[in-house]
């Protein structure tokens, strides 16, 4: 079947493949910004939580 395609068939399937390559690795891509957005968000939440709690009690009598 592979072999009675003309050139121009060969030309269109290589083009699908191309770009369904690009869009996969452009997901990807996306995947990975968003991961790391996700990790910065959690730590930046996690470091208010620990310090204003912190801070909280230092103000409230700790540094009396």
């Amino acid at each position: 079947m592979a072999q009675n395609m003309t050139a121009k068939q060969r030309a269109a399937q290589v083009e699908a493949a191309r770009r369904r390559e690009e869009a996969e690795k452009k997901r990807r891509e996306n995947a990975a910004r968003t991961r790391k957005i996700f990790t910065v968000v959690v730590c930046v939440i996690l470091v208010l939580a620990l310090g204003i709690p912190t801070v909280a009690i230092m103000a409230m009598g700790g540094a009396a």
